[in-house]
């Protein structure tokens, strides 16, 4: 065991002692010691109960004959930190928290760890951890927030996002918009819908490195202590057997969670993040693999923002499992690849037959008969970009207008909160992505105003920023090279008429080529204005096609 390097040997006598400060005993240094990496906080509603987690964790680690060693790290609640400055510090996070997890298991020699994630760039900051270190590590999330209910509907914060554009153009009015927020989080957990939080959580339980149900099981269900407790126990049996991560970061794996995702219709975050992933372990997963996989995968699943199901109607249908049976009854899944649980992946999902084949659509009767995710490439981004084509409208999968081109969010905010945002055009946010925001912001507070304004079926929005996982309608994110590359996003002036064509996977500038040439001959990147973690962070992240990696 690596705790050997702290425990063994006369050399190792100041080590013991400074382990007898922390109550280990001398028959105690013989057990593998597992680190419980919490992102415990009050900030976060989907972190606010993890204390509860982490002690069933213990618990579950002292039953599997471990030593349990608990530790935080930071997390970014996205909501919270939406459409202010605080944005730009929620993907940086994500290099953080990886880099926090590596530093305490690495100094301190542990044998393994239980990674206590939730929300956003937590689960990925985690899982990118546990492959860069790979140790035996066992993801428990702390589960997804049941939804709220308002006037008869069920909602989510989602709906008070839309609310705010709704209220901007009288649709709603302050009082009716103030009932919503009130109701629309009624508990702890990641928000209610298949947002990044659970899209990761999903994925991460695809992957075989949490157990069955920690992608669903609702936030304030006990079970979701049970399975805490299960996991611990695990993490002690993952040591003894020399189960490290990459066992379950390998390409069929990954694969797997490819096919998943497009079955599901998940966050177009999971492409910053998977592809973050593969390169922790050593992998290259480039973008055309996604729509390569998105081909030959039906859309089974439609959850929130995209549809009117949500997470906890996912888990009782079945959940990521029966989600798995499926698509292997279509050929779609290796189930041989292994999973922290000790089976195979097959005998994990052979007992998972859907419960409701409305939540969970049969391959006969797909919502469509290709993914949820589609990646563009095109003359405004020959990198590529992102588009969640599960969200958007049958009307606006092919759009054609003009530019209204904003160099930051807030000023497209103001012009569509303004009524200044004409049908038909195509809004561009540029100077947002990884080095430009900096951080890769996300747009979801322009997307939601879109929404709530009704324009979602008229107005397309093409950004080098991303998306949250809540956000829905014609909005295509990620484009590469970004505009502080100088890449052709850059170029775009108002009135140059962009075409998007989701089906054929096309983004495209419909400007002559001599003419782009003459303006980025005058074009001058923007002084930084970065200072801080955000200064180092500029200096070394990588494209949003790379997964917006530092190095």
């Amino acid at each position: 065991m690596r705790s050997d390097q702290v425990t063994e040997g006369p050399a190792r006598a100041p080590h013991r002692s400074l382990l007898r400060a922390l109550g280990i005993g001398r028959a105690d240094l013989g057990r593998p010691f597992i680190g419980v990496a919490n992102s415990f906080n009050e900030l976060v509603p989907g972190h606010m109960h993890l204390r509860a987690v982490a002690e069933q964790v213990k618990y579950g680690v002292y039953q599997g004959g471990g030593i349990p060693l608990e530790f935080d790290v930071i997390g970014v609640c996205d909501g919270l930190a939406m459409n202010h400055e605080g944005m730009n510090y929620s993907l940086v996070s994500r290099e953080v928290i990886a880099d926090s997890v590596e530093i305490m298991a690495r100094a301190h020699a542990l044998d393994g760890l239980v990674l206590i994630t939730n929300c956003d760039k937590i689960v990925p900051g985690m899982v990118m951890a546990a492959g860069r270190l790979d140790l035996p590590a066992v993801v428990v999330s702390g589960g997804p927030m049941l939804a709220g209910s308002h006037q008869g509907r069920r909602v989510e914060n989602k709906d008070v996002l839309e609310g705010v554009g709704a209220y901007f153009r009288g649709r709603l009015t302050a009082e009716e918009l103030r009932d919503l927020e009130e109701v629309a989080c009624p508990t702890c957990g990641s928000c209610a819908g298949l947002f990044t939080a659970n899209s990761m959580s999903c994925l991460t339980e695809c992957l075989g490195l949490a157990l069955p149900g920690d992608g669903t099981l609702p936030a304030v269900f006990s079970a979701r202590l049970e399975l805490a407790r299960r996991s611990g126990v695990q993490a002690v049996e993952a040591v003894r057997q020399g189960w490290s991560a990459r066992r379950f970061l390998a390409p069929a794996s990954l694969r797997n969670a490819l096919t998943l995702d497009a079955a599901l219709g998940c966050s177009t975050n999971t492409v910053l993040h998977l592809i973050a992933i593969a390169h922790e372990v050593g992998l290259r997963l480039p973008l055309e693999t996604f729509n390569e996989v998105s081909a030959h995968t039906p859309h089974l699943v439609k959850l929130s923002p995209a549809g009117h199901f949500y997470m906890e109607d996912f888990h009782r249908a079945g959940g990521v499992m029966a989600a798995l049976w499926r698509l292997a009854a279509a050929g779609l899944i290796d189930g041989s690849v292994p999973t922290v649980s000790g089976w195979d992946l097959a005998r994990q999902y052979r007992v998972a037959e859907p419960r409701d084949d409305e939540v969970i659509r049969p391959l006969d009767r797909p919502y469509s008969p290709t993914g949820g995710l589609a990646v563009l490439f095109g003359s405004l981004a020959p990198g590529g970009a992102v588009v969640k084509e599960a969200a958007v409208l049958p009307g606006m999968l092919q759009h054609r207008g003009p530019a209204r081109v904003f160099d930051d969010e807030a000023s497209a905010v103001e012009a569509i909160a303004g009524d200044a945002i004409e049908p038909g055009c195509v809004v561009v946010i540029r100077y947002v992505g990884p080095k430009g925001g900096p951080g890769m912001p996300e747009m979801l507070t322009p997307t939601s105003t879109l929404v709530g304004a009704g324009l979602d079926d008229r107005v397309a929005l093409v950004t080098d920023g991303r998306f949250s996982g809540a956000t829905r309608g014609a909005c295509v994110g990620h484009v590469v090279p970004e505009a502080s590359d100088g890449g052709p996003i850059a170029l775009v002036r108002d009135g140059d008429i962009v075409s998007i064509d989701i089906p054929e996977r096309r983004l495209d500038l419909e400007v002559p080529a001599d003419e782009l040439a003459a303006r980025r001959s005058v074009w001058r990147r923007p002084p930084e204005k970065a200072s801080g973690v955000l200064s180092r962070y500029v200096a070394t992240v990588r494209g949003a096609d790379q997964g917006a990696v530092l190095g």
